[in-house]
């Protein structure tokens, strides 16, 4: 429980859009006001399908800004009034501003950032000068926080490794991704003619069509998969590279079974009639999707990239490790579960430390100081 002189805690984020570390933060919101605490979420821009997720104890500001960047000005006005006696930041560009906006409205606050993805690999993957510029704004001004939460130790190893946060300024603490909302949704009634009973099992990936997901691989091994099996693949989610997903869905002639519905505000009843959930990313902090297809019961293989899925998958135990971008082996995985679907495992145990209950404290604990 937290001590007595935490009272009210601001949670910034630049939006409730579809992603992971956004609905960390409303999960977390709403825990925290569960347990009497006053909070605030502050938003750059109040848009996002988690809003419809919040608890009315929450408080949600909207900045009313269209980027994290302009909102700064918004954000030292609000933190001179609201005078917040912690802050919880989430994505590098807010964690930033965050700081920027501590500094200039003199607020007292312990402010504590939340690192969502394994940072080496997200900024080689940006444009050139905005990941330079990104990394010195990294390296300048992390270090002004109070503390820095890692989403698993992947990420907290690659802070460390490259000097930009001191080993006694950051602890892990997983995501809150078992949740009792979560199984409730994936209950409800589903109308889909490729969900029912004694049609060809589903493939299921979810994610932004980005090229941190790399769904090209997916698609590719599920080719090599439909050579043998009759199968179908869903992809969940919105991004840049839809059109170039789409086109190679076409030159492999599988457009009658792959289907891209993207964002969709229930994936959790896809999840839980899904044959095989896969994660095909180059690089994650701590995959959300990953740990909540293992809670509905699916079978599960993922890239083991940097960083989470062999710490979720204890290295194998709990489902099939594959190497990044490995077509063959990750064809050769999916249709393994497929032939074999008493392989199921067993996740309970691989899930229990990411239960909300224990990491609500773990991070009332960073917060309290």
């Amino acid at each position: 429980m937290p001590s007595k002189k935490i009272n009210k805690i601001t949670l910034f984020v630049p939006n409730l859009q579809g992603g992971g570390a956004e609905r960390v933060m409303a999960i977390l919101a709403n825990e925290f006001a569960t347990r009497g605490l006053k909070v605030d979420l502050v938003l750059a821009k109040a848009t996002g399908p988690y809003l419809s997720d919040l608890s009315e104890k929450v408080r949600v500001v909207d900045l009313g800004s269209k980027r994290v960047l302009t909102s700064l000005a918004s954000l030292i006005i609000y933190l001179r009034k609201a005078q917040p006696d912690a802050i919880l930041s989430t994505l590098t560009h807010a964690n930033i501003v965050i700081l920027w906006a501590k500094f200039l409205a003199r607020s007292n606050a312990r402010v504590i950032l939340r690192e969502a993805d394994t940072l080496t690999p997200s900024l080689q993957c940006a444009p050139i000068i905005l990941g330079r510029i990104m990394s010195r704004l990294i390296r300048w001004f992390y270090p002004m926080a109070d503390g820095v939460i890692a989403g698993s130790k992947g990420v907290s190893d690659d802070l460390i490794s490259h000097g930009i946060v001191l080993p006694d300024k950051i602890n892990v603490i997983h995501n809150p991704a078992v949740t009792p909302d979560i199984i409730k949704k994936s209950s409800v009634t589903f109308d889909h003619p490729w969900f029912v009973n004694g049609a060809p099992p589903v493939i299921l990936g979810v994610g932004r069509l980005t090229e941190q997901k790399d769904f090209q691989t997916l698609i590719r091994a599920f080719a090599l998969v439909c050579e043998n099996t009759p199968v179908h693949l869903v992809i969940l989610g919105e991004g840049e590279d839809r059109e170039k997903l789409q086109a190679l869905i076409k030159h492999l002639g599988l457009d009658d079974k792959i289907e891209l519905p993207g964002f969709v505000d229930n994936p959790f009843v896809y999840m839980a009639k899904s044959s095989v959930f896969v994660l095909s990313s180059k690089w994650e902090g701590l995959p959300n999707v990953l740990l909540h297809a293992m809670a509905l019961g699916a079978s599960v293989v993922a890239t083991d990239c940097p960083s989470g899925p062999s710490e979720i998958l204890d290295n194998g135990r709990y489902g099939a490790l594959v190497p990044i971008g490995d077509v063959n082996s990750m064809a050769k995985a999916i249709q393994n579960y497929i032939q074999n679907p008493l392989l199921r495992h067993d996740h309970s145990e691989a899930l229990a430390p990411f239960e909300l209950e224990s990491i609500t404290d773990q991070y009332l604990s960073m917060l309290q100081g």
